[in-house]
């Protein structure tokens, strides 16, 4: 089945793109979420008027997922958690822990787009790389401490 996307994917692709996918995952969850329309004759049609709102919607996007990336990026993170004698965690820091600090900040980020390069097994500093739009990466500083 061919759908028309009316919002990003990761998966699938960007605003306007014409994809195909398995009916039943067209019929139950993009159609009834509005993430995508059905590609008939008429819908093609009017895709080259949308076209023109999706690009202005992708910019907007882009935009304010620009703006998001800087103020993360400017945020400085500092994590306490339990640690025994030279600086070893017990445990250890995970995206769930950032995501719930960013949340107390007034950030609504999903942990699922929070990457840490290795585990965060012990004290002092490292980054995480947030993927807020498929164009736009933010770099997090973050600082573990002792608690």
């Amino acid at each position: 089945m061919k759908v028309i996307l009316n919002e990003n994917i990761e998966t699938l692709g960007h605003i306007g793109d014409v994809v195909k996918v398995a009916p039943g995952y067209a019929r139950n969850y993009l159609l009834p979420k509005k993430l995508a329309v059905v590609a008939t004759e008429g819908n093609a049609k009017a895709l080259e008027h949308t076209k023109r709102q999706m690009a202005y919607k992708k910019d907007k996007a882009l935009e304010a997922a620009k703006h998001l990336g800087a103020k993360l990026e400017a945020l400085a993170i500092v994590l306490t958690h339990k640690a025994g004698e030279e600086g070893k965690l017990f445990g250890a820091v995970t995206n769930m822990d950032i995501a719930t600090f960013l949340k107390a900040n007034g950030f609504e980020i999903d942990r699922k787009i929070i990457v840490l390069a290795d585990t965060i097994k012990h004290t002092g500093e490292f980054s995480a790389s947030v993927k807020v739009h498929p164009e736009v990466t933010a770099t997090l500083k973050i600082t573990v401490a002792a608690a």
